[in-house]
């Protein structure tokens, strides 16, 4: 199969032109203040909507790991267009976008779909899923040649987090290859400026502790929210698992800070999970 899969976000959540879409994550970047990493960077959590008001803040992942080398990126992204049970998985072919094609490594995503989890063989669910697209560009600005494991959760219940970080543990531990490990999500949606604060400073302070037991104790306390607390959950126990010891925040905003409407905002966040 080389199913194509089409942008589905391009011209709308990121510039179609490449040179204009070149430009904007190269400022993006400049802007981002970044501390050097001592160790191996093995997992993302960023943002997910519009460049222009998530794009800054995703920028300081992407910075960290700027000119590193991973073979392969496994995204996890959340559903918003369609629920489905499990993780929807794309196994072969490419996404594209206007910097061109991101092959999908196809000997892990065959051992996944064969591991009998929660991964499943899913092409309509990313079809028009913006949370995994968005990620792509950045990726290719920063590192330049590599292939994706593409997967959005349906499902983020706290079993299915559990066994797809299982899942790919077993599919990565044994590969000599470098990975990474990207969960994209927003934070909270629409809360006036200072209450949006306070609730995704909840998420930022574990997600600094790199202590997954409480973040998900308190989300489903609700005591913060996230559209992606699946792929951000998930992230971190894979990236425990596969010998990740410190955290970083890198930077956290809120769309109030871009457009200056502080009446509902929704919040972004960026960080890294290394092996010092």
């Amino acid at each position: 199969m080389n199913f194509i899969r089409e942008p589905a976000v391009s011209g709308m959540f990121y510039s179609n032109n490449p040179k204009t879409l070149s430009r904007d994550i190269e400022q993006y970047l400049d802007e981002a203040s970044v501390e050097p990493v001592r160790g191996d960077i093995i997992g993302i959590i960023s943002p997910h909507a519009g460049y222009m008001y998530s794009g800054p803040v995703a920028a300081h992942g992407y910075k960290a790991i700027m000119n590193k080398v991973y073979d392969t990126v496994i995204i996890i992204a959340p559903s918003h267009k369609m629920y489905f049970e499990g993780v929807a998985i794309m196994s072969e072919g490419s996404y594209k976008t206007p910097f061109g094609n991101v092959p999908i490594d196809k000997d892990v995503a065959q051992r996944l779909l064969t591991m009998g989890g929660v991964i499943k063989q899913n092409i309509e669910a990313h079809r028009g899923e913006h949370s995994l697209e968005v990620q792509l560009p950045f990726l290719q600005f920063v590192l330049k040649d590599f292939q994706i494991i593409p997967l959005i959760m349906g499902n983020q219940a706290l079993n299915v987090c559990e066994i797809l970080s299982e899942s790919l543990y077993k599919a990565l531990m044994n590969e000599k290859r470098r990975f990474l490990v990207v969960g994209s999500t927003d934070l909270s949606h629409y809360y006036p400026y200072m209450e949006a604060i306070k609730l995704d400073g909840v998420i930022v302070h574990h997600i600094q502790n790199f202590d997954i037991n409480n973040l998900i104790k308190d989300l489903e306390r609700e005591k913060c929210e996230a559209c992606g607390a699946g792929p951000m959950v998930t992230t971190m126990m894979v990236s425990k698992r596969l010998g990740a010891t410190k955290s970083r925040v890198l930077k956290y905003a809120n769309s109030g800070d871009i457009s200056g409407d502080r009446s509902g905002v929704v919040g972004y966040v960026s960080s890294i999970f290394y092996r010092e």
